[in-house]
């Protein structure tokens, strides 16, 4: 592969291994494990399998790899693991690497799952957890103490989508010898460059805009070799997180497509967000893109003033209006994905961050009016008639 070539080449021609037949289409290899010729070379795999050598699909499969090195290859990192689904590539990357009496300091806004896994799982087994504004610099760096072992953020919080200043907060991390890990699926991997901005380990959900097409689970942890692999890469071996080889099959195919459609997809958020700023409907719209959100410069900073995919509305009404809103539209679909080909809304207070109490979506600003929309691929104008109708219908 090129060093020369644009990321959207390396999207359709990194990491490819292509076999003895030649195949245009990356091969499916549906094996649960490897043959050896003869038993001392089974036993020299097992001692130490080369890169294009594997055990067990566990461990490593071809199809798996040809993702996790394609993907690598995209964000700029040295190395990647794929994993079974973006929680597991959350959880993975940060309980692989934490023991009793570390200590995290996290941004307080994030999904529900991942709230969980740092206030019950990690706390559980000794690690101590330190919540934050994320938007705000000197907290973190009143948290950030020698002896924080780990920080964790989402670059841009789901679903109030405030975002995080991945180079302040990485160097008040590194000053203190703190890992960097950023949950980055709201920036995906078109629009931000959170590694060279100071991030460590990089997580996505791949079930998100790597699919996009709302077909399969995945996930995947970027970081140093190093990392990857003495890290990561036996805890969730042994642990059995790993992606399968239809799954990677389907992420390649997703890879080779996502810039095109996450670049359309920005484009209609953007659209809606400045047809929908102000509308008499709604207590506030939120998008990272447009130049009422509170973090402009910065989106414009780190992302190239791209605001991605999502956009949030907060509608005057409250619960009932949001109900009434979301049952008159004609277009998007109600679920709790987000990042696919078709465009999907969410009511969060009552679904993806259903657990919470109240006292917490209060401090989160999960309204009960509050909807997430996920924006498709269907054609822009499309979309704006049919949310203003329905805005019309909820009032």
């Amino acid at each position: 592969m090129s060093d020369k070539w644009n990321a959207r080449t390396r999207a359709v021609h990194g990491g490819v291994r292509r076999s003895q037949y030649g195949e245009v289409s990356e091969a499916i290899f549906l094996t649960q494990g490897f043959v050896y010729d003869s038993a001392e070379q089974a036993a020299q795999r097992f001692e130490k399998a080369g890169d294009d050598e594997f055990i067990y699909a566990r461990y490593g499969n071809p199809t798996v790899r040809m993702f996790e090195e394609r993907i690598a290859m995209l964000e700029g990192a040295e190395d990647g693991f794929a994993t079974a689904s973006g929680m597991a590539a959350v959880s993975g990357a940060l309980t692989s690497m934490l023991k009793a009496g570390d200590r995290v300091v996290s941004a307080r806004a994030l999904f529900g799952s991942c709230l969980y896994v740092l206030e019950e799982v990690l706390t559980r087994y000794g690690v101590e957890v330190e919540f934050v504004d994320g938007t705000d610099v000197e907290a973190w760096r009143a948290a950030i103490t020698p002896g924080t072992t780990a920080v964790f953020f989402e670059s841009i919080s789901n679903p109030t989508l405030e975002v995080v200043d991945i180079a302040a907060v990485s160097e008040l991390a590194h000053a203190v010898g703190a890992t960097v890990l950023v949950d980055n699926v709201f920036a995906t991997p078109v629009f931000s460059d959170a590694i060279a901005q100071g991030a460590d380990v990089v997580i996505y959900s791949t079930t998100k805009h790597v699919d996009g097409q709302g077909r399969a689970l995945g996930g995947v942890i970027l970081g140093t070799q190093e990392f990857i692999r003495k890290t990561v890469e036996p805890y969730m071996k042994h642990t059995g997180g790993s992606m399968s080889p239809f799954t990677a099959w389907v992420m390649l195919k997703g890879l080779e497509t996502m810039e095109l459609r996450v670049r359309a997809q920005a484009a209609s958020a953007l659209q809606l967000a400045e047809a929908l700023h102000g509308h008499s409907a709604l207590a506030r719209m939120i998008y990272p893109g447009h130049p009422d959100h509170a973090q402009h410069d910065l989106v414009a900073r780190q992302m190239g003033g791209a605001g991605g995919t999502v956009l949030s509305l907060d509608l005057a009404g409250g619960q009932e209006a949001a109900f009434r809103f979301l049952n008159a539209l004609t277009i998007p679909v109600i679920s709790n994905n987000l990042g696919d080909a078709k465009s999907i809304l969410t009511h969060p207070a009552t679904t993806t961050h259903q657990r919470l109490p109240q006292d917490q979506k209060d401090a989160l600003g999960i309204t009960p009016g509050l909807v997430r929309m996920s924006v498709g691929i269907e054609h822009g104008n499309d979309l704006v008639a049919d949310i203003l109708q329905a805005l019309e219908k909820a009032q």
